[in-house]
């Protein structure tokens, strides 16, 4: 019986040894290798005195070593707490410290970073294990720390040192497995808490959600520090398929990117919607073959109907599916867009600019819909989602505070209390009992007495033939929101200017939800996870604005 996500790996090792468990550009770790070797880092981590429910960072690029830090960790008893890479120094030494971190498995690629954060250069020095990088600045090469360094620094050879037999280590399913960072919308790290059960249940559900087999081969798109990277790490294993962990340096130039999908035969991708948008501006997809695709799920942002439907057009053979759920809950529902999507070609604008469903709640999960005095809505009105499942989070890293805002009680018949997490999102249930997702409530604001749903117009902007991407966020001043302000990219090769695409909106749009001023722009500001970066956006905004009183404005 499987009830630890560390035994996902074993069970496959035993009945197909030499399966691809994860791939790399020229590089392959088979399910054996993996089960042996994560055995082998679960005894070191032991031997350093990580103990059941430590929390011990992951500090690496996408690449085949993050996966043996992931199930060794595991198999130690611990909690892994992805990193990102490109975190900075002040955000880890944070981070560290919030979490409690006394152990760091890292890459040698972030050896620089090490080297400071062990001298204690711009605050106080790390001084636990460091497991990887090749840093002078955090061993001698016979093991002494030099000048200034704390700590101790073990490379990865060490691993030959130890047993391949796994660790006995007594664990259950509500242990801590993994901990999610995530900003959170005022910025303040939130560390989101998932049990071996929350994280095998999504795993489970997953699989059969979208029938994934040992013959398929994912295409792993996200970072290890975002939660779409559990499909990859977690349902490819349990189903005892092959996951290819996509390097950050083929995101970047798409048209590499379409190539090694062509060269792996990929069966399966899972990404945010813009980089399949990338994909079809700049990824010459006419001139590759990817008729292995048979599903493409899509979740993290709305995906706009324009690319969606041009991109299925191009894969006419692969399902596409939109994925929905917060990272505390994994995934609760799903949406198959359905074929062909000609249709859409003389639609009205109305339905141009309508949202993707997000669908219906999955297998083993309770979904309702609820007003702000938590009572149920009436079909087809606008509520706030409360979802109830297995592969809910346990709860926030040492925040009470967020916990008591993030659940939601309902007592049954029985009087016994079923516990829910407020996604905080807008949604309408339409005919056929799909949802529709229609914002955040925090993405809800006032201006001038009217209220204005972002996301909504965000969707309006985006539909405008000529825009690739749109973002709308507002201005605020005192803690009020005083105005509204938008920025696009266009499409490759299209023309327009600020004036025309104001213009175009207030066609459709009230006055009131104008935007002051548009901006055009050649790229955004992204989030580590590929999503547009709106809170830098507002604050460039808020300064720009903050000598003089907001104006109404004709364009950029």
């Amino acid at each position: 019986m499987i009830y630890l996500l560390s035994q996902l790996i074993d069970r496959v090792a035993d009945r197909a040894p030499d399966q691809d468990a994860f791939r790399g550009p020229g590089s392959t770790l088979t399910y054996a290798q993996l089960a042996e070797q994560s055995n082998q880092l679960a005894r070191l981590l032991i031997d350093e005195g990580v103990r059941r429910g430590d929390r011990v960072g992951i500090f690496m690029p996408r690449c085949l070593e993050s996966a043996l830090a992931v199930y060794g960790t595991l198999k130690a008893g611990a909690a892994y707490v992805p990193i990102d890479p490109h975190m900075p120094l002040g955000g880890l030494r944070g981070l560290i410290e919030i979490c409690g971190i006394r152990h760091v498995i890292a890459h040698d690629s972030q050896a620089r970073i090490i080297a400071k954060l062990r001298t204690g250069e711009g605050g106080g020095g790390f001084d636990g294990l460091v497991l990887g990088p090749r840093s002078a600045a955090a061993a001698t090469p016979g093991g002494e720390n030099v000048a200034g360094a704390r700590g101790r620094s073990r490379p990865w050879s060490d691993l030959d040192a130890y047993s391949r037999s796994a660790p006995a280590v007594q664990m259950m399913e509500d242990d801590l497995a993994y901990i999610m960072f995530s900003s959170g919308s005022t910025g303040r790290p939130k560390g989101i808490v998932h049990s071996h059960r929350s994280g095998l249940s999504y795993a489970r559900l997953s699989v059969e959600t979208y029938d994934v087999g040992p013959e398929d081969r994912i295409g792993n798109h996200s970072p290890l520090h975002f939660d779409m990277s559990t499909f990859g790490y977690f349902s490819g294993p349990l189903a005892g398929a092959t996951t290819l962990l996509i390097p950050e340096a083929y995101t970047k130039v798409t048209a590499s990117l379409s190539q090694l999908m062509e060269q792996e035969r990929l069966t399966i991708w899972y990404s945010v919607p813009l980089a399949l948008i990338q994909l079809l501006m700049r990824g010459v997809l006419e001139s590759r073959d990817l008729g292995s695709l048979r599903w493409v799920l899509f979740g993290g942002e709305p995906f706009a109907r324009q690319h969606l439907h041009a991109l299925m057009k191009l894969w006419p053979q692969a399902r596409f599916s939109n994925v929905y759920g917060p990272a505390e809950v994994n995934q609760c529902t799903y949406f198959h867009v359905p074929h062909p999507p000609a249709e859409m070609d003389a639609a009205e604008d109305d339905a141009r600019r309508a949202p993707v469903p997000i669908g219906q709640t999955w297998a083993n999960t309770e979904g309702l819909v609820l007003d702000e005095h938590d009572q149920p809505v009436a079909n087809g009105e606008i509520g706030e989602l409360v979802i109830r499942s297995p592969t809910m989070m346990k709860g926030y890293w040492a925040r009470a505070d967020l916990d008591a805002k993030a659940f939601y009680q309902r007592a049954d018949e029985s009087g016994f209390d079923h516990v829910f997490y407020r996604t905080g999102d807008l949604v309408r249930t339409v005919d056929g009992g799909d949802m529709l997702f229609l914002g955040r409530k925090d993405r809800q604001v006032k201006v001038r007495g009217y209220r204005i749903e972002l996301d909504d117009l965000e969707r309006t902007l985006a539909a405008q033939p000529v825009v690739e991407e749109a973002a709308v966020f507002p201005v605020r001043r005192g803690g009020e929101v005083v105005g509204l302000e938008a920025a696009v990219t266009l499409k490759a090769g299209a023309q327009a200017d600020a004036e025309s695409l104001r213009d175009g909106l207030a066609e459709v749009v009230s006055w009131y939800a104008v935007p002051s001023r548009l901006d055009l722009v050649e790229q955004f500001p992204r989030t580590t996870s590929g999503k547009i970066d709106r809170r830098r956006l507002q604050t460039l905004a808020e300064e720009r604005t903050e000598d003089r009183e907001p104006t109404m404005r004709q364009g950029g």
